[in-house]
């Protein structure tokens, strides 16, 4: 009958479920959805490869030529240790703001910010570079037309996540500088970028580990 109770109280209204406050209620709402988006391409990206009869292989697709030498995923293993920093820089953003200390707050977030615009400098690096070799939406040299549109579908959609994340931060970096969550007395918001940021990049583990390893 307690428990029964404590739930009642906890959805009748005029307060946030169980406690939880609404901003950060709506982002793991959020994260939660567009985590089943990116399940869907994922899982469609692998039912068209087992169907495929043939299919690129990554290793050398995604090769840096320097040199002379070919160097397999190169760019992408950069690419990866770029958004693992990333989330170490978001982490402290997020601690600094638990002990309220805003200088600190704002300069982990840019820091976070320019790692995240670096990330996207590479993978304009990447895009433009598989463009000239004449990979399309619709067109693969020498192989399946599904690899361009998986590739670029998938990479893009994720592009668009990281360049919203730095758009995100920035203003939240503005807020905190302004002093906005000091007189709030809550840095709530840094918080909720910050499980923006790292959903972000887990999803591109999944995206590494499924499209470019195997």
């Amino acid at each position: 009958m307690k428990a029964e109770e404590t739930l009642q109280a906890a959805w009748s209204g005029g307060r946030s479920p169980f406690a939880v406050s609404w901003g950060k209620l709506m982002m793991w709402l959020f994260i939660l959805s567009d985590a089943f988006t990116f399940g869907g391409l994922l899982a469609g990206y692998g039912a068209l490869r087992a169907s495929s009869p043939t299919w690129p292989d990554a290793s050398k697709v995604f090769a840096l030529h320097i040199g002379g030498q070919d160097f397999p995923l190169l760019l992408i293993a950069i690419m990866t240790f770029i958004l693992i920093c990333s989330s170490g820089t978001m982490a402290l953003a997020v601690h600094s703001g638990y002990s309220r200390d805003k200088k600190r707050t704002v300069l982990y977030l840019v820091a976070t910010i320019l790692l995240g615009l670096t990330f996207l400098g590479c993978q304009a690096y990447e895009w433009s570079k598989l463009i000239g070799e004449g990979y399309r939406l619709w067109h693969t040299p020498g192989g399946p037309p599904q690899f361009g549109a998986c590739f670029f579908t998938i990479t893009g959609f994720h592009g668009s996540h990281v360049l919203s994340g730095v758009i995100y931060l920035a203003v939240i970096a503005v807020r905190a500088g302004r002093g906005i969550y000091d007189q709030r007395g809550s840095y709530e918001g840094v918080e909720n970028a910050g499980l923006y940021w790292h959903f972000v990049d887990l999803v591109w583990v999944f995206i590494f580990t499924f499209f470019y390893l195997f």
